[in-house]
């Protein structure tokens, strides 16, 4: 095996590791955010994203970016979200083929109740991780992103 061997080996080994996390993490939000608040981890994702709007609206791509979801995937999230009254969504005045999301009062309400569960179960899933002897590493540097100073 040879150096560019080797390389492709280390990239494919750090893709595997943040792949295995990404995968802890997002079991354990998807099943207490569930089993709190009927929300899955993608619900909540677009309620977030659209709470950070302070106050605006996004485009449907904006969300679909967001949720890393593909077209027909957010309009058929956007679909549930607008049917639970969580979001609301309304055609753009200057350009008839934008469609503009915005979080409701219900919706921020709900988001406001899953915060702290989302908060709580993401820093019980990166502890977790952190007693794992290859994810450890990763933990590391995150932690100053997702800890509050």
């Amino acid at each position: 095996m040879g150096i560019a061997d080797d390389a492709i080996e280390v990239r494919a080994r750090g893709w595997r590791t943040l792949t295995a996390l990404h995968g802890m993490i997002e079991t354990a939000l998807e099943r207490a955010l569930q089993k709190q608040h009927d929300l899955s981890v993608v619900e909540y994702t677009v309620l977030d994203a659209l709470n950070r709007q302070d106050g605006f609206h996004m485009r449907v791509h904006q969300l679909a970016r967001a949720t890393a979801l593909s077209a027909s995937a957010t309009t058929r999230l956007i679909n549930r979200l607008e049917g639970r009254k969580l979001i609301s969504r309304y055609l753009c005045e200057d350009d008839r083929r934008g469609i503009y999301t915005e979080l409701t009062p219900s919706g921020k309400t709900l988001l406001e109740q899953a915060r702290p569960t989302h908060d709580t179960t993401l820093r019980a899933a990166l502890d977790e991780a952190s007693e794992t002897p290859e994810l450890a590493p990763l933990i590391s540097s995150l932690y100053p992103v997702v800890t509050p100073g």
